[in-house]
């Protein structure tokens, strides 16, 4: 199963469940788990070159951390394509936000946010997820390559903004949280679980 397991990883374009992996291997959920964090655990005790990691509900292989600048220089010669300002700030409070209107959204910015949802949308980042009873509005969410591209196995998994919020009125809160989850996305980009196989960045 090992094998297998390594040989169907190395051709999926996204992570792959631990149930999808069982059902193809027709073995039980829980053994292929255990052989896919053996196999993760084998691969960083021998200081290999790629990772296997659980990331945004499915098993993946990545280039690994101190790997990264090596891998970014010889795929992408030292250009990466990063999201401007206004696109992290404007992802930044869809993650936050979700599910939530680009009216919302342009709200909380204090800008119109209609191109840069487009440009989020258009780079699978951000998705609709249906309309606002109320208004009609059309509803955004973060996808799951978002999770990836993050690192994140959840949405939960992203960093609490409250304790890093002044104690300031409502509107002043909306704008610094604006900015403040902006510098969460941008720092996260700067990570180490950004490099992975299809070498993508934001």
């Amino acid at each position: 199963m090992p094998a297998a397991l390594e040989a169907i990883l190395m051709v999926v374009d996204e992570p792959a469940t631990e149930a999808h992996l069982a059902s193809v291997l027709g073995r039980p959920r829980a053994e292929v788990a255990a052989v896919l964090r053996a196999l993760s655990a084998e691969y960083t005790a021998q200081g290999r070159g790629f990772d296997l990691r659980l990331v945004a509900g499915g098993w993946r292989f990545y280039t690994r951390a101190d790997c990264a600048p090596a891998v970014d220089r010889f795929v992408l010669d030292g250009q990466q394509a990063r999201l401007t300002q206004a696109a992290l700030e404007t992802l930044a409070v869809v993650a936050y936000r979700q599910p939530v209107s680009r009216g919302r959204v342009s709200a909380v910015r204090g800008v119109n946010c209609d191109g840069v949802m487009r440009t989020l949308v258009q780079r699978g980042l951000v998705e609709e997820a249906g309309s606002e009873p109320e208004t009609g509005a059309i509803l955004y969410r973060t996808t799951n390559y978002f999770l990836e591209r993050m690192g994140l196995r959840g949405l939960d998994e992203l960093p609490e903004l409250a304790p890093f919020l002044p104690e300031v009125d409502d509107v002043e809160a909306e704008s610094l949280e604006g900015t403040m989850i902006a510098e969460a996305v941008a720092a996260a980009q700067e990570g180490p679980n950004q490099t992975e196989t299809t070498y993508g960045h934001f």
